[in-house]
């Protein structure tokens, strides 16, 4: 059985959060404050964490930066909760470590899919996966690669990276600097700006109009995100 350690000071986001999780078969502990949860993981070591940004006494992330600089948590999953949803928030929650976010308000089963997966991926336990469809594309995940009517599309490793990424978290905006955190290795330094030069390079490639973009959409201001239902708003 898993554990998952919750912390949240909204004691009624923290039962409702904690309730689903158990009656889905998981272990679960509680904190309401950021030294609660340090003690708890140190104590028993979590498989994953459920994390709040805003505590009223360690925030979120310094208690993510906590658990990564120990050896017993280092490798423990973390997925963010931030009401706000602000960019700088999840890049931040990135940069530390954090393996995944949820905006509040959120479902319970949205929840649940995203410890679910999560959890897959610590364990390397995601096996062959489905291939991906998006109107006349299909994406082979794990053969990396990529068709449109059942002809295979030529992509640069890094664009096939980008692709892959921007399908399996579709709908969703991501800013450059996200899209590098996730879509790029994180040894090279990147500047932003080349995010546009391959954004460009993958729409000429998988757009059925380029200069129109459906597929791959620009967020004025912001960034970009994935249509998964071309010709759709």
């Amino acid at each position: 059985m898993n554990r998952v350690l919750v912390v949240d000071d909204e004691e009624d986001l923290l039962e409702l959060v904690a309730y689903n999780l158990e009656v889905s078969g998981f272990q679960v502990d509680r904190a309401a404050t950021g030294r609660l949860a340090v003690e708890l993981a140190d104590r028993k070591v979590p498989d994953l964490v459920i994390l709040d940004v805003m505590l009223p006494d360690l925030q979120g992330f310094e208690v993510l930066r906590i658990l990564r600089s120990r050896e017993k948590t280092r490798a423990v999953p973390v997925i963010l909760l931030t009401a706000r949803g602000e960019e700088s928030d999840v890049l931040v929650g990135f940069a530390l470590g954090a393996d995944d976010y949820v905006v509040k308000p959120f479902s319970p089963r949205e929840l649940l899919a995203r410890v679910r997966a999560v959890l897959k991926r610590a364990r390397g336990e995601e096996g062959p996966r489905p291939a991906v469809r998006i109107g006349d594309l299909e994406l082979d995940l794990d053969g990396h690669r990529v068709f449109r009517d059942g002809e295979e599309i030529a992509l640069a490793p890094q664009e096939y990276r980008l692709l892959a990424f921007f399908a399996a978290h579709p709908n969703r905006v991501y800013s450059r600097e996200m899209l590098l955190q996730q879509a790029w290795d994180p040894d090279v330094y990147v500047d932003p700006r080349t995010v546009d030069v391959h954004v460009r390079r993958l729409r000429a490639r998988v757009e059925p109009d380029p200069n129109h973009p459906t597929l791959i959409e620009t967020v004025r201001g912001t960034g970009y995100r994935f249509n998964a239902r071309p010709g759709k708003g």
